[in-house]
């Protein structure tokens, strides 16, 4: 179906709503993968970077304790916070058991129902809340791109996985839940982000270059399938832009404007490590390593054709929208570490 929710981008000219002074960031799950990235780059920046960690991790920023369950003192971090950044969530790469799914779900919709709680009871609540989502909430798309505007939610395909309706399920839930939010002084912004690629370990892109550097790094089940993706350096510049401009509003693609096919996406990224060969992995191959993996092939198979409607029509700039330069910047990056 095509995508009803409430999403806004004004089309006079963008006008800057958070001034260029330093500013006030409180970011809950901010010790993740993704979150030491934002974090580096808004304190780099000299940002007043609050992450909020269940771990308590020692990090160059001031890192608050909660559980992302209950409200408690890291409430007060928001009263005259700038922006906040929630990108709370268990990792999605695991078997989708009873188990896992119910934290999967929990840990996104409790926070996000969590934030808005205490956000309401603030006197003086953030000009910006920024939710992470999922580009995953399209539709398997082979025939057409995703936009913010004619992108069609998933989870209604005849041949849908169910491992594909219950990522749709949880996006969709995800971002009622934070809309639902009564927050009527704070803009809002739904994070619909691809697979964010950086040289840091553990992260989306250190597992596919394992793969090429052990000779796996061929198309993946009928190489068909797009990949959407967005290279670190121009997931943090999006998130700059969409503070500052604030016609921004509901969901935002956040993606290169350049998916690509499976087979293409695997054969330029051997290209930039100085592969010949890949052997390839078929539908089966790839439902057996998962097994042993403890993941899902959904991460892999399912065509992810999303591209950044809004923030292309208003006129930002991506200094790696091609994956060939992507790669190869990556490469070198992942070399030197």
């Amino acid at each position: 179906m095509t995508d009803t929710t409430a999403s806004t981008r004004e089309t006079e000219t963008p006008h800057l709503s958070l001034s260029r002074r330093p500013l006030n960031v409180v970011i809950p799950g901010g010790a993740g993968h993704l979150g030491r990235i934002v974090a580096g780059h808004l304190h780099a920046k000299g940002n007043a970077v609050t992450v909020l960690s269940r771990s308590g991790a020692v990090a160059p920023w001031h890192v608050v304790s909660w559980n992302g369950a209950d409200l408690d003192d890291w409430a007060r971090d928001l009263e005259d916070a700038d922006v906040v950044i929630n990108l709370a969530g268990r990792s999605v790469n695991c078997r989708y058991n009873a188990g896992n799914r119910r934290e999967i779900v929990e840990s996104r919709i409790r926070t996000t129902e969590l934030l808005g709680e205490a956000l309401s009871r603030l006197s003086r609540p953030p000009r910006l809340w920024v939710n992470a989502s999922t580009a995953t909430i399209y539709r398997h798309s082979l025939d057409r791109e995703m936009d913010e505007a004619n992108g069609e939610l998933g989870g209604q395909e005849p041949n849908a996985l169910d491992s594909w309706r219950f990522s749709i399920e949880v996006a969709t839930r995800w971002e009622r839940a934070f809309f639902a939010a009564n927050t009527p002084h704070t803009r809002k912004i739904a994070l619909r982000s691809a697979m964010v690629m950086s040289a840091a370990p553990g992260g989306t892109f250190d597992i596919l270059l394992r793969l090429v550097r052990f000779g796996l790094g061929g198309a993946c089940g009928s190489g068909k399938q797009f990949v959407s993706w967005i290279h670190e350096n121009d997931f943090v510049r999006a998130l700059d832009y969409l503070v500052e401009h604030e016609e921004f509003k509901g969901p935002v693609n956040v993606a290169s404007p350049n998916p690509l096919p499976n087979e293409d996406f695997m054969r330029i990224l051997r290209k930039a490590w100085g592969a010949s060969v890949g052997l390839p992995a078929s539908k089966w191959m790839l439902e057996v390593g998962a097994f042993f993996l403890r993941t899902e092939t959904e991460l892999i198979l399912k065509s992810r054709r999303v591209v950044p409607g809004f923030l292309s029509a208003s006129g930002f700039e991506f200094r790696f929208p091609e994956w060939r330069s992507a790669a190869q910047d990556l490469v070198q990056r992942w070399r030197r570490q």
